[in-house]
């Protein structure tokens, strides 16, 4: 046997959800625009608090930068830009990177690793290798 439920004793809202029809609050609309702008506000204020904040925090960076001479790090990407345009100002293509020493340089004539190995031995093993 199967017992339902009445609606009965429900609140409003119970009776919204199992579908019942929805009571029009007249001033809904104007409410919902005051809560809406609320939030707006409270954004607002929340975003210049903490404009206020860093604008206090990045004076005392600055004020530690001052004291021991460090420099901010978009300052240092721009100096080291500026030079490298300084560099390249009388040429007409991209600076060349700076290859490491070995790389490419086959002019210079290396030991062989057999001689590299030699120097580490001990003496009598030297001498040993060297009589063959």
């Amino acid at each position: 046997i199967l017992k339902f439920f009445s609606l009965k004793g429900a609140t409003k809202d119970m009776g919204k959800m199992l579908g019942g029809e929805e009571e029009k609050d007249p001033d809904a609309d104007r409410k919902e625009e005051e809560r809406q702008e609320a939030l707006r506000q409270q954004e607002e204020e929340r975003k210049a608090k903490y404009a206020k904040m860093e604008a206090e925090r990045e004076s005392v960076r600055q004020g530690i930068r001052d004291k021991y001479g460090i420099k901010k790090k978009e300052e240092k990407e721009a100096e080291a830009q500026a030079a490298m345009e300084q560099a390249s100002e009388g040429s007409l293509t991209r600076p060349k990177k700076a290859i490491p020493a070995g790389c490419g340089d086959e002019e210079e004539e290396e030991e062989s690793i057999v001689d590299t190995v030699m120097k580490f031995l001990p003496g009598p093993l030297q001498d040993m290798f060297n009589k063959k």
